[in-house]
């Protein structure tokens, strides 16, 4: 199969060659953060390469050395309306759907910072290979949001509920080693190994059977995408009634502000009831 890209793309590059396809996300101008139409464009390539035959294996990395992903990107997320909160979920519910049921093993290469979305996009992979400067987290409560994606299902699967509520609550970082010793990553290389080590990892693939491949990915992931579904739109019609909120839009400009946010004055005081008499 010759190798070829697909230009049509603007925010993601995509390849093709060899039985692997190479989906990459390219906006390292904004440390990779991602958009409505990137991840429109991120599922059509998973979709494409789940759909094609001769694609046994599918990588996922980020453009250049300092992040795969740094999660949504803020200016966007500050305008979103509840409307467009319920839209956007669906775009990313269908990101999932392709990778979740393409039937492929997906490596993601984690090539930087993994933070908020870009922890959940490397989770939702089958497998994980870090570069050893990369970092990941949550940011959610951080910027008044909750990782409704994926990390609220599948988090506490990977490295335990315990450790899941830490990273879930503090929105803390964590090095590549400490990621590995938690069960978050698979394997830790420096980042001129990355591509190539995670391009031998593929090849390893190819050489097992598709199909009990296919069958051991769906299977595996059987249980685990019950709650997965279902907790995703929950948690994100609850999410987009937040959205509007004052408190809500406290997280995003104060990050465009350069600022911390005070979600202090958000906490509800009692209010003493008069007695009567």
């Amino acid at each position: 199969m010759t190798t070829k890209s697909t230009p049509t793309f603007t925010d993601i590059l995509y390849e093709k060659g060899g039985g692997i396809a190479t989906v990459t996300i390219n906006r390292p101008d904004t440390y990779n953060s991602v958009t409505q139409h990137s991840l429109e464009e991120l599922s059509a390539a998973f979709r494409d390469a789940g759909e094609d035959d001769e694609v046994g294996v599918i990588i996922f990395t980020g453009a250049g050395e300092k992040a795969f992903c740094s999660g949504g990107h803020m200016q966007s997320i500050s305008e979103r309306t509840s409307g467009i909160k319920r839209n956007h979920l669906r775009v990313m519910a269908g990101l999932a759907l392709q990778m979740r049921t393409c039937g492929k093993p997906v490596i993601a290469a984690v090539n930087g910072f993994a933070i908020g979305l870009g922890n959940e996009l490397h989770m939702i992979c089958d497998i994980t290979i870090s570069a050893e400067h990369a970092k990941f987290g949550q940011t959610g409560p951080k910027v008044s949001s909750v990782p409704v994606w994926s990390c609220t299902q599948l988090l506490h699967r990977t490295i335990g509920e315990k450790r899941a509520r830490e990273m879930l609550y503090f929105c803390r970082q964590y090095t590549a080693q400490q990621a590995l010793g938690m069960g978050l990553v698979n394997h830790v290389v420096p980042m001129a190994e990355l591509m190539s080590t995670t391009r031998a990892w593929a090849e390893e693939l190819l050489d097992k059977s598709p199909q009990s491949l296919r069958i051991a990915k769906l299977v595996f992931n059987q249980e685990s995408d019950q709650s997965l579904w279902a907790g995703m739109f929950a948690g994100g019609e609850m999410l987009a009634q937040h959205v509007d909120s004052p408190e809500f839009l406290e997280g995003p400009t104060a990050w465009l502000e350069k600022r911390k946010p005070n979600f202090r004055t958000y906490r509800k005081r009692r209010v003493p009831v008069a007695k009567k008499g």
